[in-house]
């Protein structure tokens, strides 16, 4: 589980995450989304460790974020744009990945196999595709069995047969009940993958819950038509 409580974070006079209060649960896919700016990056990255808060707490697995750095060895990190030494190979790459997490928990074999992975992982990663570097960001994250997953944008980059095999990953780590926290703009991907939202804009969380609750509160279908009706009542309210 993960706890944020009282979260502020700005950077300069740019109020980025204004008071976040939220609890991920444990064993669900929970879907980060919102406008551009509105702080979904930066609210991922704190629960990394990557950004300090102005103030507030995060909790993981009852570990305070600040307090010890060790709790990362439980997540596995996809960020948006994969950047790695460009000059070492993917199997290099994950050599040092290992050498870092200093874990031999490393089960690479069905993720090689489903997103075709195996010819590319001796060429330079500065020779690769964007989707191939996608790819192997993905590997990484999934292979070192973690029990928090968190995915910035995922399918990014990646073509639609890929993108298929990587959100079949998904829902098989779903299924083992792994915590997982993803972003994306692609809101029938979202509605795929997820059992519940948090909506953020503007650095202020305007609703959490189920995807199946806010497809019910705005009576659609489609949870692309039910983010539209929220953000345009935010905004005009505002």
């Amino acid at each position: 589980m993960i706890t944020v409580a009282n979260l502020v974070k700005n950077f300069g006079k740019n109020h980025v995450l204004k008071n976040i209060n939220l609890t991920i649960e444990a064993g669900k896919v929970t879907a980060v989304v919102g406008p551009n700016g509105s702080g979904k990056t930066t609210l991922i990255k704190t629960i990394l460790g990557l950004v300090r808060p102005t103030s507030g707490i995060i909790e993981v697995d009852g570990t305070i974020v600040k307090d010890d750095y060790l709790y990362r060895n439980k997540i596995g990190y996809m960020p948006q744009i994969a950047r790695y030494p460009e000059n070492l190979t993917g199997n290099e790459i994950i050599s040092l990945i290992k050498s870092i997490r200093n874990s031999n928990e490393f089960d690479d074999a069905e993720i090689l196999s489903s997103l075709k992975l195996t010819p590319e992982m001796e060429k330079p990663f500065k020779n690769l595709s964007g989707g191939t570097k996608q790819k192997i960001s993905a590997l990484i994250a999934f292979a070192f069995n973690p029990k928090i997953i968190i995915l910035d944008e995922p399918t990014a980059g990646l073509d639609p047969i890929s993108s298929s095999y990587f959100k079949d990953l998904v829902l098989k780590q779903k299924e083992q009940k792994k915590t997982i926290i993803l972003t994306s703009h692609l809101m029938n991907e979202v509605q795929e993958l997820s059992d519940e939202i948090i909506f953020l804009l503007e650095g202020e969380i305007k609703f959490k819950g189920s995807v199946q609750s806010l497809l019910e509160d705005k009576n659609e279908t489609k949870l692309e038509r039910a983010i539209a009706e929220l953000m345009s009542q935010n905004q005009n309210s505002s």
